[in-house]
């Protein structure tokens, strides 16, 4: 719980007395079954009166002794439902009435909407075992849910939370549903959601020209045919799409990576259980509780070394990855495939390289059908795509790498209510956040904006949330940078956004979600973000205030050749940093690793390109210097996706027992630059010698925190704040943060919203509430 305040006049001291409070709830308070929790609670301790849903939350008028009052309260906040959370509960007395027993009123609407949107939620183990007993009416009945779990934002069109404002709407429940439904002791009490087989939603199996042929339990045995033989099966889920293949079957997961134009990134797998996860993986005790939880998440867990085991997922599932993407079953869709096949398929998005996940039937079939074999369809709307959340694990604390189903929306916490806005995140791994009431609520995962189905998709789902809080936002906030998608979405909406420095942002969205005071020292690495000074930045350190920043440090500049191409091609950034080193003498320097990668003549081109500074911006992105020392060292020369050449450097690296960092600088000047010529002039060395690129990799990444640990006790700040893509790897930061407290520093990184730049809007919204003078 965030924030509790209650008040309440005339406090009972009268044996004997009768009192009628009024309890208003604000928080995650819809759609996680409050209202029945508050009627069951009320009911076992004798109390009477009311309780309702509006815009603003949950009311409650009670009545009874003081005695029971005050349980009644307390228990409102030690007790509450497993997906609630309580961010205020307000209380103030009333005159008793003649009420003698207590209901749930119908929901009220009001003119300002501040109920937090409840995120979707894994099955729950009720659920679970009524879907798997042969006796029970539900059996095998993929949509089945409760107050405990099923889905939430994924299906809702409007506030309050009611049936008839969810996709839900367009199935009228059956008589045994309804009385589930109205029941105070059954757990389906209000679930919105609630469905049978005799009035819910129904699977249809269709082929790739859209004939149908099955329905129903029969659909989902020919499913599982399927997907046994290695085809490929595009299933309609919680969120969205899904692509589903065998993950133990090579050539079916090879074949989907080409239709999917998706060569290298790694695959997400989903378990049939717990256990074949442990065969595969080793898992911490709060890894299996992430991995079992309402979220639900991808949780990316180290591989076993072992060889011979059952059921294990072929190579090309995560190539040269040292960590598998694992989940179990979400959905009682899922929970049916899995528990039939026994086996971990692949289940990745569904949807064309670089567009959102596809939730739309017929816009499914059309863009899918080269890629899918089979369709498994249902006939409950999606209302808005939900993708898997990703997260990972370091020092036992949460890094969100994407936030999707189970996380989004998230919600941030402000000391005062704020102006209503929208601050539209980034042009990579996009979100938009809005402020309602006193919190800055951050959207799912829409997706990098290059496509104009990705745009169009940034655009509906703004206006999806603003129209759900019915809000007109007064202040519009983007990125620095002009050439952003999102900024330009932001500018279609006011000609003169608030705009926002990149890499403040990434500090600042971590500083908002966990209330830190100013002043702290940001890290913010990552790939690419407009500096203030119109170059490229993302190695920087900067020094956040109330009052504003300044940037104390950042890694020593070079040029990219070919500015945009040297993203997927880490050998431009590696030709960049030879240059800055050497001058047009450095081709003589060259490698054969990175030597052998271009013509005598593209030598000269990109010679002459940075010798005349043409289409060759300058950058300080720790994301472009782990490219080029991942060219430099043989490693990797072209990536098919971002991140591609860091996340082998962290691969190649075997263990860091007794590694010593290489020699680097420091300048003298304001702001110090990092000079990291020191560490690739050994590296070329040690190239030359052959040395172990296994110890080399490890010695780069101990030297990257030390360099960061140089700044921090340079700054004489306490604080620090990490944030930033580069921080997606786990070894680098896990590194950082053992040694900065080795300092005695206190280390902060994103725990609820992503670390990358799905945050950025936080860190948005949060600069621009300063800006109107709330502080930092």
């Amino acid at each position: 719980m965030s924030r509790v305040s209650t008040s309440k006049t005339n406090p009972p001291d009268e044996a004997g007395r009768i009192e009628r409070w009024r309890v208003t709830i604000s928080g995650r308070v819809q759609g996680v079954g409050f209202r029945p929790f508050v009627h069951r609670l009320a009911t076992e301790l004798k109390l009477a009166g009311t309780v309702c849903n509006s815009s603003e939350g949950v009311y409650v008028e009670v009545q009874g002794a003081p005695a029971q009052l005050e349980q009644f309260r307390s228990r409102l906040e030690t007790d509450v439902p497993p997906l609630a959370e309580i961010d205020s509960l307000a209380v103030a007395s009333l005159d008793p009435d003649a009420s003698r027993v207590f209901r749930i009123k119908p929901s009220r609407h009001s003119d300002r909407a501040t109920v937090i949107v409840p995120p979707d939620a894994a099955i729950c183990d009720d659920c679970k075992r009524e879907v798997l007993d042969a006796s029970d009416r539900r059996y095998r009945y993929p949509f089945t849910n409760c107050t405990n779990c099923g889905p939430r934002y994924s299906i809702i069109e409007g506030l309050p939370y009611d049936r008839h404002r969810t996709s839900m709407r367009h199935f009228t429940m059956c008589d045994r549903c309804r009385e589930e439904h109205d029941d105070p002791s059954s757990r389906r009490f209000h679930a919105q959601p609630n469905a049978c087989p005799d009035c819910g939603p129904q699977l249809t199996l269709l082929d790739a020209k859209n004939m149908k042929l099955a329905e129903g339990n029969s659909a989902l045995g020919l499913t599982n045919q399927a997907i046994t033989a290695g085809f490929i099966v595009a299933l309609k889920g919680l969120g969205g799409y899904q692509l589903i293949v065998d993950a133990r079957n090579d050539s079916a997961v090879r074949r989907l990576r080409s239709l999917k134009r998706r060569p290298h990134k790694p695959l997400a797998v989903m378990y049939p259980s717990t256990e074949l996860v442990k065969q595969h993986c080793s898992m911490s005790p709060l890894e299996q509780k992430w991995l079992q939880s309402a979220v639900a998440p991808i949780i990316l867990l180290q591989r076993l070394q072992k060889t011979e085991q059952q059921h294990l997922p072929c190579e090309s599932v995560s190539p040269g990855q040292k960590t598998l993407g694992a989940m179990l079953p979400y959905t009682p869709l899922h929970l049916l495939i899995l528990g039939d096949l026994g086996f971990p398929v692949v289940a990745t998005s569904g949807n064309l390289n670089g567009e959102p996940i596809c939730i739309d039937d017929n816009d499914a079939m059309g863009k899918l059908c080269g890629i899918a074999d089979l369709f498994l369809v249902h006939d409950r709307a999606i209302v808005r795509q939900v993708d898997d959340s990703v997260i990972r694990l370091v020092h036992d604390r949460p890094v969100v790498l994407r936030l999707g189903r189970g996380l989004a929306p998230a919600v941030i916490a402000l000391d005062d209510e704020a102006t209503p806005a929208l601050a539209t995140g980034g042009h990579e791994k996009s979100a938009f956040a809005i402020t309602v009431g006193s919190n800055i609520i951050l959207s799912q995962h829409i997706g990098d904006l290059d496509s104009p189905v990705s745009r169009d998709a940034l655009a509906k789902n703004i206006d999806s949330l603003i129209s759900i809080y019915d809000i007109k936002p007064a202040v519009i906030v983007c990125d620095g940078h002009p050439d952003y998608a999102s900024s330009r979405v932001a500018e279609s909406r006011d000609e003169h956004p608030v705009r926002v420095q990149h890499h403040l942002a990434h500090i600042l969205s971590c500083v908002a979600e966990q209330r830190i005071e100013c002043p702290v020292l940001g890290v913010a690495w990552d790939g690419t973000g407009l500096g203030d000074d119109a170059t490229i930045w993302g190695g920087e350190f900067i020094e956040v205030t109330p009052s504003g920043y300044r940037r104390v440090a950042h890694l020593r500049p070079f040029r990219l050749p070919g500015g945009e191409k040297a993203v997927r091609e880490p050998r431009r950034a590696s030709i960049g940093v030879l240059y800055e080193m050497f001058g047009q003498s450095f081709a003589l320097r060259l490698q054969p690793e990175v030597k052998n990668q271009f013509s005598s003549q593209k030598i000269r081109v990109l010679t002459q390109m940075l010798t005349r500074h043409v289409n060759c911006p300058v950058t300080t992105s720790a994301g472009r210097l782990f490219d080029a020392l991942a060219s430099l060292m043989g490693i990797c020369h072209i990536a098919s996706y971002d991140g591609q050449a860091a996340t082998a450097l962290e691969n190649t690296c075997a263990s860091l027992k007794n590694v010593l960092p290489y020699e680097f600088s420091l300048t003298a000047d304001q702001p110090s630059a990092i000079d990291w010529q020191p560490m690739v002039e050994s590296i070329l060395a040690g190239m030359s010698e052959r040395i172990d690129v296994a110890t080399a990799a490890e010695r780069v990444h101990v030297t990257l925190a030390e360099m960061i640990a140089a700044v921090v006790v340079q700054s004489g700040l306490r604080t620090v704040v990490l944030s930033g893509g580069c921080f997606q790897n786990a070894l680098l930061l896990s590194i950082c943060a053992k040694r900065l407290e080795r300092e005695g520093i206190a280390v902060h990184w994103p725990h609820r919203i992503p670390i990358n730049d799905g945050g950025l809007a936080v860190g948005q919204m949060a600069e621009s509430i300063r800006r109107l003078g709330k502080g930092c």
